[in-house]
């Protein structure tokens, strides 16, 4: 199946999304599937309620665009999720003084995965307190940052 690159199907919807209350963090083709899975974040959290907004209000947008010339796909709508990965600054900026789980490619300073305070975020490095000490750790070095989820 061919289909329009998932940035300009997210670039095309993201005014919509803006105007429903909500953010488009990414759109995902699973080309397998024939689906599109649009993800939604908001402050305060996304609901059900949300999720259909939105996804009304982006059927008949999408169906000008045409993002699979022509050819039948399932249209998904959802949050984020609890334990998404942090991809932007904005992520980080949402979550500052939130308690995260840093998971390293390899070794820094002894050690590949840190709970802690995230404290800031410069585009190039993570910035949380652990232990009573502040980390700075590039991002490139992080295989994933997320908020840490405590049961």
């Amino acid at each position: 199946m061919k289909v329009k690159p998932a940035a300009e199907v997210a670039a095309f919807l993201e005014p919509i999304a803006k105007e429903v209350g909500a953010e488009l963090v990414e759109a995902v083709w699973d080309l397998r599937a024939r689906s599109l899975t649009l993800v939604i974040d908001a402050e305060g959290g996304v609901d059900l309620d949300l999720c259909e907004k939105f996804h009304r209000a982006v059927d008949g947008p999408l169906d000008e665009l045409d993002p699979t010339f022509g050819a039948p796909y399932t249209l998904n709508c959802s949050s984020p999720g609890l334990d998404r990965p942090f991809k932007t600054a904005r992520d980080f900026g949402r979550h500052l003084g939130e308690k995260i789980e840093v998971h390293l490619y390899a070794p820094f300073e002894g050690k590949k995965y840190y709970e802690g305070v995230l404290t800031g975020f410069d585009g190039q490095t993570v910035k949380f307190e652990t232990d009573g000490a502040v980390r700075e750790i590039p991002f490139e070095k992080c295989a994933k940052v997320c908020l840490l989820i405590e049961v």
